[in-house]
């Protein structure tokens, strides 16, 4: 306080009362009391504090990268200045951040942006007819023919019509509106844009939100900022993470309790669980969401990702037309999907679509509105989705390629969650379910009594994350940061490491747990 702050001088400076007199002026004037400085000035602190900041963003909270995440920036400077450490690099194996991992970018990809960004190579004959063709139809449909302008606030009107298209032909022909797709930043831009339409209310009235426990930390930090109610339902570990109807059932006459439920979110195939939903699940879904009224958000991010023998994905669209008019007439929903992840792995271009069904046309027009207010997606995102969208076609010259490369990618992303499955589970006290799809395990720790109680106030799979990364350098997500039953305890890690790096990984966790598991035994 002020007045300790004055009480500490007089004893050191008692003997000369003009430095006395300065120090009691120089505390006052930088004080955050509301008073009158010498000049007449008024002294007041800031005007933006942490008790006068909007209480809902504190209670974000983004795992993903969190306090794990900066200890591991912290340490690769450290490497960088000459510390030693008992490894030479940070692996971080915390976020399905392909290209980051070591994965090469998709030649006609990057060869129709290299030319939608730097025009001039339209002229250059290294470049194929294809890629050139598509260029100039993206560049025909942006202002000034530049993706550096502004597009329609909904997405350049080609690109939606060809995810209609793509859209339609993935789902076997059912129809597809390009009215209903939005463009986006991500696939994350769109799922806080539809929770934004779908929040509202007070008290018992408030909006709750279902999401599955294993969570992906974005639905969460999203409920927290918008004022929403989280409702948390969970997904079976003991059956490789499914998803059980009467689990969901359990979970929404709860919290009717004290708020209103009227979002399911689903993720699939999983993240961090990596499940991959059985059709007939999907139909149970739809029919929980119909019964108790629910809009049903579908993230779909990963639907090329899917690895497990006897798995297929399936589109919640295309299962919920082929239920017929009950359904297809009356549920409504988001899907979602992504450039950041399957084959692609295009994180840093933040493109992204969304597809409403079923909307009222009045909220379709105040969604119009809102999107409207960030003015657009990023149009070189727009551009990567229309690729991802609308492949080289069998008569075009890129094609042999593309699809070589698309192939590999995704055969070196089944081979390693096979192989991670295949490890973990050597390892005494650590149980992993198989990845059937999308980039990440889940597995289960288990832990020692005494490293439980070791740290106070501190999450015990934190605390194993934590020591892991100061000792072997490998970057994790502890379970807490994305929700487990009470008294469980896991890690999420991606399989994007190139196979050779992701066996040092593997060994180096292998080694860790059991010294771990030894120290605290």
């Amino acid at each position: 306080s002020v007045c300790e702050r004055l009480e500490t001088l007089w004893p050191e400076n008692h003997s000369t009362p003009h430095h006395y007199f300065f120090g009691v002026f120089q505390i006052l004037h930088t004080s955050n009391m509301s008073q009158e400085a010498v000049n007449g000035v008024p002294c007041r602190g800031k005007v933006l504090t942490l008790d006068t900041m909007n209480p809902n963003v504190k209670r974000v909270e983004y795992a993903v990268r969190g306090p794990i995440v900066q200890r591991a920036v912290q340490i690769e400077k450290e490497l960088r200045e000459g510390a030693k450490k008992p490894f030479t690099e940070v692996i971080k194996a915390n976020i399905g951040d392909a290209h980051a991992m070591g994965q090469k970018p998709v030649t006609f990809l990057r060869q129709v942006l290299a030319l939608c960004s730097y025009p001039e190579l339209l002229e250059d004959n290294k470049f194929p007819e294809d890629a050139k063709k598509r260029a100039r139809r993206i560049l025909g449909a942006c202002g000034g023919q530049s993706i550096g302008a502004y597009s329609a606030s909904q997405g350049i009107e080609c690109v939606r019509q060809d995810v209609a298209r793509y859209i339609e032909k993935r789902d076997g022909g059912i129809p597809s509106n390009p009215d209903n797709i939005y463009l986006s930043t991500g696939a994350s831009d769109a799922i806080v844009t539809m929770l934004k339409l779908l929040v509202c209310g007070e008290g018992r009235g408030r909006t709750g939100v279902m999401i599955s426990i294993p969570q992906y930390p974005l639905y969460s930090a999203a409920l927290a900022d918008l004022g929403a109610v989280q409702i948390n339902y969970y997904l079976d570990e003991d059956k490789c993470w499914s998803l059980d109807i009467k689990e969901l059932r359990r979970a929404v006459t709860e919290a009717r309790q004290h708020c209103n439920p009227r979002v399911l979110c689903i993720i699939n195939p999983g993240n961090p669980t990596g499940q991959v939903q059985s059709r007939q699940c999907i139909e149970d879904v739809i029919r929980f969401a119909k019964e108790e009224h629910l809009f049903l958000m579908a993230d779909e991010v990963y639907q090329d990702n899917v690895y497990a023998e006897g798995c297929a994905f399936h589109s919640f669209k295309k299962v919920l037309f082929e239920m017929g008019p009950e359904y297809s007439s009356t549920v409504e929903m988001a899907s979602f999907h992504s450039t950041s992840k399957c084959y692609m792995g295009e994180c840093g271009f933040r493109g992204g679509y969304m597809e409403v069904i079923n909307l009222d046309p009045e909220v379709k027009a105040q969604l119009i509105k809102l999107v409207s207010v960030r003015l657009c997606p990023p149009v070189p995102g727009q551009a990567l989705l229309d690729l991802v969208v609308n492949p080289p076609q069998p008569d075009e010259p890129s094609h042999t390629t593309f699809m070589k490369e698309r192939t590999a990618v995704l055969a070196a992303l089944a081979e390693k969650a096979r192989l991670t499955e295949q490890v973990f589970n050597t390892v005494p006290g650590i149980t992993c379910n198989p990845v059937q799809g999308a980039m990440y395990t889940f597995p289960r720790i288990t832990l020692p009594q005494k490293a439980i109680d070791k740290e106070a106030g501190q999450v015990p799979d934190m605390f194993y994350c934590m020591r892991l990364l100061e000792e072997e350098g490998i970057c994790l997500v502890p379970g807490s940061g994305f929700g487990q039953r009470e008294g469980t305890f896991h890690f999420r890690m991606t399989i994007l490491p190139p196979t050779e790096k992701l066996k040092i990984v593997l060994q180096k966790i292998r080694d860790f747990h059991q010294r771990f598991t030894q120290e605290f035994s």
